[in-house]
């Protein structure tokens, strides 16, 4: 009977244009989304956590705290995008083992949306492109704000591979 529904639930993924990668892992979704409906790892998956990553500045002379300091909401997603491909490299793995994303935006001053356009262009740098097709699944969420009042973005990701 597991069998059964194992292999159903398996079929039901498949059907959803799913990509199942040569460590087992099954990701699903449309494919022209910018991230992955579902990610499913086989019980033997390594995991590494990489706690929220902030963007580092890159005016060091603007004023401490200030969005000058570390750029708009795409030059800081790319920053902090950039220092977890290298986090996760120390670990033997790569953004194409991301798995599970969340992702923490504040409003840019004098704006009461968070720029969600300007993240996803920093994203889609990294994600889904020829170099790196593997999408993950991901969360992004408007908060009210970050411990720097410059900080407009900080991601903590999930990787895995067998």
């Amino acid at each position: 009977m597991r069998r059964l529904i194992i292999g159903g639930m398996v079929a039901a993924c498949l059907s959803a244009s799913a990509s199942i990668a040569k460590d087992g892992i099954v990701r699903t979704g449309p494919a022209d989304a910018a991230i992955a409906a579902t990610v499913a790892l086989p019980a033997d998956a390594k995991l590494v956590y990489v706690s929220g990553t902030v963007p580092d500045a890159v005016n060091p002379q603007a004023p401490q705290g200030s969005v000058e300091r570390f750029g708009d909401t795409e030059a800081q997603t790319r920053s902090v995008l950039a220092k977890i491909e290298a986090l996760l490299k120390a670990q033997g793995l790569g953004l194409g083992d991301v798995v599970m994303m969340r992702v923490f935006l504040v409003a840019p001053p004098g704006q009461a949306r968070m720029d969600f356009a300007g993240m996803m262009r920093g994203y889609r740098a990294y994600f889904g492109t020829p170099q790196q097709p593997l999408k993950t699944a991901r969360s992004t969420m408007q908060v009210a704000g970050l411990v720097d009042p410059g900080w407009l973005v900080e991601i903590e990701a999930t990787a895995a591979r067998r």
